[in-house]
């Protein structure tokens, strides 16, 4: 009995001083695959002491932050997006600053602020994020991190989803929280998680996750409930694809369906140094034998071994057959880790061996040619320097050979596998130490054993559109989605002709279209109320943004690859323009916090708008009283803003150049 008197004192000093999270919110807004994601928090510091307090949420990888305001007590911050000084020596140099490195979940990345509140007073934290949800397998993701960290008097998850084409099909998955760091238990429950409401008509659907303060419990005890996952998808009608347009932006999605499968020409390339011993290497044979039963008998396939030495299954090219995928299984059986990494050599054999086959077979056009490459580890022998090795790699490519990589563990060199993917038109994975490689490496192939054209090329009349985004890939790849945005030259236009040019199995193919442009209406909010103004251009733009967002993110893909220091330049001052006009949190802009201003009533109320149409209420508020950069804060009172660039998935690797996090006194500047 004598044991239960301190442990009573001890928690009536945790509940005494830990500040109380009174409201944990997120509302989401998608339109037309665009996310508008804004969240909410509010603390109360119930002891008779100041208390240091933390938000921190994790976002989506491709996501760009658009705005952070932060009130304490009657005292307003306000985030505001600016140029990135380049200090001298912004090289970028091939090397990561491990100590800022601060996993989320896969494909995400943390953002904190931390501030002191005063005895007794509130706090309240509004941060803003967007991102264009991409197509895999079919299906399009919105992933919300729900980890408030405590149990929350009020916690509620509100998305709006708006598709013109109609919704297909539309699925809540239970919580999903792949490192066990809370008790959340929502992995074996199949179904949504409970509290969820689902509306829905054709084109229209709201989601909302209201757990009690029971139910939070039950998932999890620390409040790390876990990534709320809502997967949907559109009905597609023309083969030419789906095209909107509003106020001079358009947007066109290109997904076609029920074509036959190109042939596949796809070398495995294993690691089997001394590293992958034990649980990796059984996991990646395991996905490899699933794998190789799924190729189809118009496929062609290899493998190799590496690690000092490059060993290779056959010398070429070997059809499809159940004797054949018997012997390479029995091939990757007997492979046994040893030595050290052969990157560069392994790569060029497998490029080798696809040439030579493409060269003779002279099925070039009609087939695909792919290399699925895996390892753990950083180049340690033959070609060991990044520059060399993307270069040889690319030279031996020529743009013919699509490179997949998936990289396992910590000690990978993942910004090489990544720009190896970047520049050879392949995707990249990351499979973290704790992870199932074998199911990671089935997942990711299942997204490219489908390809359904190749050479891609959209045309448009150059007299209709200008600044368009991307209009030539190498590969369309089935359940993915190819997009384009643009802007119109004549607002007016009732027709734009639409050319798609592109390779399938067998034959060329050519898709020309007069697609019909719908009204350019004035921006609506989902629920049909006009939106407060934007940028002065009237109403905020959905279409606009998700163009800005796209030009944005090519951008800094090409200031990434190029090895030319005035395009590199130029890259650079376009990207830095677009990313301060739209507001975006990029590695080419820095975020300052103004303040501290005096509140002004309606804030909040702004707030609960900004999730429907990104930040532009907020910012307009703030700019409505007048704002001053506010003056230096006294010493107790500086809160720090920290953003932690993780793992890097698909088009981030951007963000990963610049990982020097400052913590920061106000109006100074976080650097990415």
């Amino acid at each position: 009995d004598g044991l239960r008197v301190p442990r009573q004192v001890r928690l009536l000093q945790r509940l005494k001083t830990k500040p109380l999270m009174t409201e944990f919110s997120v509302k989401s807004t998608i339109i037309s695959r665009y996310a508008f994601t804004t969240v909410s928090c509010r603390m109360l510091n119930r002891a008779s002491e100041d208390q240091d307090i933390e938000f921190q949420m994790q976002i989506p990888a491709a996501a760009f932050i658009t705005n952070f305001t932060m009130l304490i007590g009657d005292k307003v911050y306000q985030g505001e997006i600016t140029e990135r000084e380049k200090k001298s020596g912004d090289r970028v140099k091939e090397k990561r600053n491990k100590t800022t490195e601060e996993n989320g979940e896969k494909g995400t990345e943390i953002f904190r602020a931390s501030a002191v509140i005063p005895s007794k007073d509130k706090a309240a934290f509004f941060l803003s994020y967007e991102e264009l949800l991409q197509r895999r397998l079919g299906k399009y993701e919105h992933s919300i991190s729900v980890r408030p960290q405590q149990l929350s008097g009020r916690l509620s998850v509100d998305v709006n989803i708006l598709e013109s084409a109609g919704i297909a099909s539309l699925e809540v998955l239970p919580l999903h929280n792949s490192r066990q760091r809370g008790s959340g238990r929502g992995e074996d429950d199949s179904g949504p998680p409970p509290s969820t409401v689902i509306n829905q008509n054709e084109t229209f659907a709201n989601i909302i996750f209201k757990p009690t303060v029971v139910q939070q419990a039950r998932i999890a005890q620390n409040g790390i409930l876990g990534d709320f996952i809502i997967r949907y998808d559109v009905n597609r009608e023309q083969s030419i694809g789906d095209i909107q347009v509003l106020n001079g932006y358009f947007v066109h999605y290109f997904a076609p369906k029920d074509l036959p499968p190109l042939p596949k020409n796809v070398v495995f390339v294993l690691d089997s140094s001394a590293s992958m011993v034990g649980t990796k290497l059984r996991q990646t044979k395991d996905a490899l034998f699933t794998i190789l039963h799924d190729l189809r008998p118009q496929d062609r396939f290899s493998i190799i071994g590496f690690s000092n030495r490059i060993k290779v299954w056959k010398d070429h090219l070997i059809s499809v057959t159940p004797d054949s995928i018997r012997d390479g299984k029995v091939y990757i059986h007997h492979m046994s880790p040893t030595g050290g990494t052969d990157i560069n050599g392994a790569l060029q054999r497998a490029i080798r061996l696809l040439n030579k086959y493409v060269a003779h077979s002279g099925i070039g056009d009609r087939s695909v040619s792919l290399i699925v490459f895996l390892t753990d580890g950083k180049p340690t022998v033959g070609e060991t320097h990044t520059l060399k090795i993307l270069n040889n790699t690319r030279e031996a490519a020529r743009g013919q050979v699509c490179i997949f990589t998936i990289g396992i563990g910590n000690d990978v060199d993942f910004r090489l596998l990544e720009k190896l993917s970047l520049e050879n038109c392949g995707l990249t994975r990351r499979v973290h130490e704790e992870e199932d490689a074998g199911s990671q490496l089935i997942g990711f192939y299942d997204e490219i054993r489908t390809p359904l054209l190749s050479d891609i090329r959209i045309d448009y009349p150059p007299s209709s559109v200008v600044q368009a985004t991307k209009t030539l890939f190498p590969n369309y790849f089935n359940g993915s989605e190819i997009i384009i945005a643009g802007k119109l030259v004549d607002r007016k236009l009732d027709h734009l002709h639409v050319e798609v040019t592109a390779s399938n199995s067998k034959k060329f193919i050519i898709l020309k279209t007069d697609v019909p442009v719908g009204p350019q209406k004035a921006g609506k909010d989902v629920t049909g109320s006009p939106r407060p103004g934007g940028d002065g251009e009237g109403d905020p733009n959905h279409i606009e943004r998700l163009w800005s967002y796209l030009t944005t993110k090519e951008l800094l893909s090409s200031w990434l690859q190029s090895d030319d220091e005035p395009e590199k330049e130029r890259l650079w001052q376009r990207a830095q323009a677009l990313a301060v006009s739209y507001r975006f949190l990029t590695p080419f802009t820095s975020m300052k916090l103004r303040g501290p201003v005096p509140r002004m009533d309606g804030l909040e109320e702004a707030h609960g708008m900004s999730a429907a149409m990104g930040p532009e209420p907020v910012v307009q508020s703030m700019r409505g009283a007048g704002m001053q950069p506010g003056p230096l804060l006294k010493k107790p009172y500086q809160p720090r803003i920290k953003i932690s660039k993780t793992s890097v998935h698909g088009f981030r690797r951007e963000e990963q150049i610049f990982s020097n996090v400052m913590k920061f006194p106000f109006a100074s500047i976080l650097e990415l």
